[in-house]
C-alpha cells in the first residue's frame, strides 16, 4: 500500500476493529492518530532516495511489550514462566530497499542507520539499536535469507527502563519486518524469539534468556516450559482479571539501569556454577535435594548467594506450576465466589514469588548502590497499601525499574496517587493483555 491508502484505511471500521483489538476500546481514537502520524512521516520524512513512494510497497507492523507473571529468573536455566503481551507495543511501517542499508527511525530517538553488508559484532555497538539490526540480519542470513536493507518509521510505547522488555520488543520487530520483506515464509513466534535473543545476547552485550522474546512474539498469555531451549512447551493461558475486581499494574520507580549488566549477569553464572559442580550445564538437570545434601561443599565452591538463587530456581519451577493452574482453575469457575477463591490462591502465589526474588534470588537493588532501593520500597509501600489484598512482586529483571501489583478495581484511583507522590506523575501504567503478538497488520 501507499502511504496516502493507508491513511485513508486508518478511518475505516475495519481498521477500527484491528485498533480495538490490540488497544482496547479506550485506545482506537489514539492508535488512529499514532499510525496517521507514522504514515505522514514516511510521506513527509524521507528523502525520495530513502522512501520512493510511488513503489506503493508500504507495510505495518506491530510488536508489544511483555509482561511476566511467574518464573523470575527462570528460562536461562530452562525453567518454566508465565508471560504475556501487553497493549504497550512498538508499530513501524517500513518499506523495502534496493540496497543493504537500514535506516530506521523512532519517535523521540536520533536516526539509526546500519549497513547489513557488514554482519560483524561491533564492540563499540553494545546496548544500541544499531547492534539488535546487526544481530537480526546476522542470525537471519545464518538462516539462509537473502536480505537487503529498509527505511521505517517507527513509535515505540514501551519505554527502556520500564521492565516491559523494550529490548525484545524491538528485536521480534526486526525480525518480523527483515522476515516479512525478504522471507520465503513466515517464521514461528518461536524462531522469531530464537532470533532475537541470538542478537541480543551475542550483539547486544545481555545475556538473556528467551521468555521476553517468546512473550513479546505469541501473543496472550503464555505458559511456557524451556525444557527444550530448542523447542519449548507454550500453552495459552486465560487471564481475566477484571471480572474478579482487580487490575494488573507496573509501577516505574524510575531507577538507573546504567552499569547492571554485571548484577543481570551474575544471576544466571551463579545457578550455572551450582549445577556445574555436578557436572550439568544448567540448573533444570540438578535437584534441591541435590543442592542442600552438598551445601558445605557448594558455600566454598559458589558462594551462599548462588545456593540462594539455586533454591528459587527450584521453588519458582514448581510455583509457576501451581500459578498455571490456579489461573485455569480461575477460568474454568462458573460462580462468583469460586472465582474469588481460586484467584485468591493465584494471588498468594505472585507474594510467594515477589519474597522469593527479594529473599533468595536478590535481585531488588544492586549491591553495587546500596543507597537506591525504589523497587524494595515499592514493594513495601504496596504491601502497606494492600493490606493483605492483592499482591506485588519485582517485575522483570529487577535490581531497577518496576515491579508488578495486582489491585482492586475500587482502589486503584488511591494506589495510583500514592505511587506516583513518591515515584513521579505517571509511574504506574494499568496493563492490557493482547492477544496478537508481533505481526504484519494486513488491510
Amino acid at each position: 500500500m501507499t502511504g496516502n491508502e493507508i491513511i485513508t484505511w486508518i478511518t475505516t471500521p475495519a481498521a477500527a476493529a484491528i485498533f480495538e483489538n490490540l488497544y482496547g476500546v479506550e485506545g482506537v481514537e489514539r492508535a488512529r492518530k499514532r499510525y496517521t502520524a507514522l504514515a505522514e512521516g514516511m510521506l513527509r520524512g524521507f528523502s525520495p532516495e530513502d522512501f520512493p513512494e510511488t513503489r506503493g510497497n508500504l507495510r505495518v507492523f506491530t510488536a508489544p511489550g511483555r509482561t511476566e507473571l511467574g518464573g523470575n529468573h527462570t528460562d536461562h536455566n530452562q525453567g518454566k514462566v508465565l508471560a504475556a503481551s501487553i497493549q504497550l507495543d512498538a508499530a513501524a511501517l517500513a518499506a523495502p530497499r534496493e540496497d543493504n542499508q537500514v535506516l530506521f527511525r523512532s519517535t523521540g530517538y536520533p536516526d539509526v542507520a546500519v549497513d547489513i553488508s557488514d554482519l560483524s559484532v561491533n564492540p563499540h555497538e553494545k546496548d544500541t539499536t544499531e547492534a539488535l539490526v546487526r544481530g537480526v540480519a546476522a542470525e537471519l542470513v545464518r538462516r539462509g535469507v537473502r536480505l537487503r536493507g529498509f527505511t521505517a518509521n517507527a513509535d515505540s510505547a514501551v519505554v527502556p527502563g520500564s521492565g516491559l522488555s523494550s529490548s525484545a520488543t524491538m528485536e521480534v520487530l526486526l525480525g518480523r519486518i527483515f522476515d516479512t520483506l525478504y522471507g520465503t515464509e513466515k517464521r514461528s513466534a518461536l524462531e522469531l524469539a530464537q532470533i532475537g535473543q541470538k542478537a541480543e545476547n551475542i550483539y547486544f552485550g545481555k545475556p538473556s534468556g528467551l521468555m521476553d522474546q517468546v512473550a513479546c512474539a505469541t501473543g496472550g498469555a503464555v505458559a511456557i516450559d524451556f525444557a527444550d531451549v530448542n523447542d519449548p512447551r507454550v500453552q495459552a493461558i486465560t487471564f481475566d482479571l477484571t471480572s474478579c475486581g482487580y487490575t494488573l499494574c507496573v509501577v516505574n520507580t524510575h531507577g538507573s539501569h546504567a552499569d547492571l549488566t554485571p548484577d543481570y549477569a551474575a544471576i544466571p553464572a551463579e545457578m550455572k556454577a551450582v549445577a556445574a559442580f555436578f557436572g550439568k550445564p544448567i540448573l533444570r538437570e540438578v535437584t534441591a535435594d541435590m543442592v542442600l545434601s552438598h551445601g558445605a561443599e557448594l558455600r566454598k565452591i559458589a558462594g551462599d548467594r548462588a545456593v540462594l538463587r539455586a533454591l528459587h530456581y527450584f521453588n519458582e519451577n514448581q510455583r509457576v506450576e501451581a500459578m498455571g493452574t490456579a489461573l485455569k482453575a480461575v477460568a474454568a469457575a462458573s460462580e462468583h465466589r469460586e472465582k474469588q477463591g481460586e484467584l485468591a490462591r493465584y494471588l498468594a502465589l505472585v507474594n510467594e514469588s515477589g519474597d522469593s526474588s527479594w529473599e533468595l534470588l536478590q535481585n531488588v537493588y544492586s549491591p553495587q548502590n546500596p543507597r537506591e532501593q525504589g523497587v524494595s520500597l515499592a514493594l513495601a509501600v504496596t504491601r502497606r497499601f494492600l493490606q493483605g489484598a492483592g499482591a506485588c512482586r519485582v517485575h522483570g529483571g529487577g535490581f531497577a525499574g518496576t515491579i508488578q501489583a495486582y489491585i482492586p478495581l475500587d482502589t486503584l484511583d488511591q494506589y495510583r496517587k500514592r505511587m506516583e507522590d513518591i515515584f513521579g506523575s505517571g509511574a504506574v501504567t494499568v496493563l492490557q493483555i493482547r492477544p496478537i503478538g508481533t505481526e504484519e497488520l494486513v488491510f
